[in-house]
């Protein structure tokens, strides 16, 4: 973590007290959260949130929420993002350069993590979908969310705060703060909304540009994107920020694919995932498969993204098909299903075989941190573990 700043945690009475008192704030409800029951408090607070109401919120979460060292938008996100065609992508990324990939409308876009590490967040719109692709560094969480509340259509930005070592984010007509890796508002007037979430997965750009040919990248819009400011992040065993006590059925940073389906809340193990690469499992009522393949390289292992080590991909889908359910298997280098032999993607996408052209419904399921998705779904199933 050479580039990480090197500061100490501050909490948020402190980081409101830094900040310069504007005015006389007054909240309407009679109790104010502490820690503006103090008037110099909320006055600071409010010179920067000025539209956040701060009578609505989590209960406790004052208590969880530090800084991150920056202010708001401090992180840039990235708004009207411009995009190129891989011909142009193919001249500064490699077959497995990791980026978040998705499809709407038939339109397909890739935004590389070497972007989204120094940005956190682009709000783009494809097709009549506006939405935020979104990743945190530190806790591994690429997620992409609809940017539509209450038929208002919110730009979100970073906040410069986080809780459990995850990215904040704010919108710009609320002031709202929302949860990274939940979805979840956590202050202000939408304090219990989840956004919904848009489906995507974390891939290598090859695969990528194997599933759209026709697909477009975010640009890098002349700018220089490549180095990892998180150098070794994945290995270590104390995530940055991070004051709880991870959860010790896995490392810290080892990563899962977690989905919470229902009122379930499972993580598959990438070790689990890479060594069988094909998983059928049933979550609930529902008979899913979980498929694993190499070719995407960790965005938080070495200096430069592209001489990073290959953590590979994975995705997780309904494996009933026309109220046929599947049993996929490992056949050579190839995923198939027991039924027809048809050879299937990573991306659920039946490439031979009988069922060619065949799609999977996909599961929202992404990677992250063991750490992170067991501090925010700590009554989480592990996907394999015996105590």
């Amino acid at each position: 973590m050479q580039e990480i700043r090197k500061i100490l945690p501050i909490t948020l009475a402190l980081v409101a007290l830094l900040l310069p008192a504007t005015g006389h704030a007054q909240l309407s409800c009679e109790t104010p959260p502490a820690p503006f029951d103090r008037p110099e408090v909320l006055e600071n607070w409010q010179s920067v949130w000025d539209l956040m109401d701060l009578c609505q919120y989590q209960e406790g979460v004052f208590s969880e929420i530090i800084s991150g060292g920056v202010g708001r938008d401090g992180i840039p996100p990235i708004d009207n993002p411009a995009f190129d065609d891989l011909n142009v992508a193919d001249t500064w990324l490699q077959d497995a350069s990791p980026v978040i990939a998705l499809e709407i409308d038939g339109i397909a876009r890739a935004y590389p993590l070497a972007i989204l590490t120094r940005h956190e967040i682009a709000n783009d719109s494809i097709g009549e979908t506006p939405i935020a692709v979104t990743f945190c560094p530190l806790c591994n969480s690429a997620i992409v969310f609809d940017r539509r509340v209450d038929n208002e259509t919110l730009r979100f930005g970073v906040s410069g705060l986080l809780r459990k070592s995850d990215l904040i984010m704010w919108d710009d007509v609320t002031q709202s703060l929302w949860q990274q890796l939940t979805g979840e508002g956590i202050v202000g007037a939408h304090t219990g909304r989840l956004l919904d979430i848009v489906p995507s997965q974390l891939v290598g750009y090859g695969a990528f540009k194997e599933q759209y040919p026709h697909g477009e990248v975010l640009s890098t819009n002349g700018r220089f994107y490549g180095n990892n400011p998180y150098v070794n992040y994945d290995s270590t065993a104390r995530p940055f920020l991070f004051f709880g006590e991870p959860d010790g059925r896995l490392f810290a940073t080892e990563r899962v694919l977690g989905v919470a389906l229902g009122d379930l809340r499972t993580a598959f193990p990438f070790a689990a995932l890479s060594e069988a690469r094909v998983i059928n499992d049933t979550l609930g009522d529902v008979a899913v498969v979980a498929i694993w393949q190499p070719g995407a390289f960790s965005a938080l292992d070495a200096a430069s993204i592209d001489l990073s080590r290959d953590v590979g991909m994975a995705g997780l889908f309904e494996r009933t098909i026309d109220g046929r359910t599947l049993n996929f298997r490992v056949d050579g280098d190839a995923i198939v299903d027991e039924g027809t032999g048809s050879v299937w993607n990573v991306f659920g996408t039946a490439i031979a075989g009988e069922l060619a052209g065949t799609q999977l419904r996909s599961i929202n399921a992404f990677p992250h941190f063991w750490f992170a998705w067991a501090a925010f779904y700590p009554d989480t199933e592990l996907y394999g573990y015996e105590p």
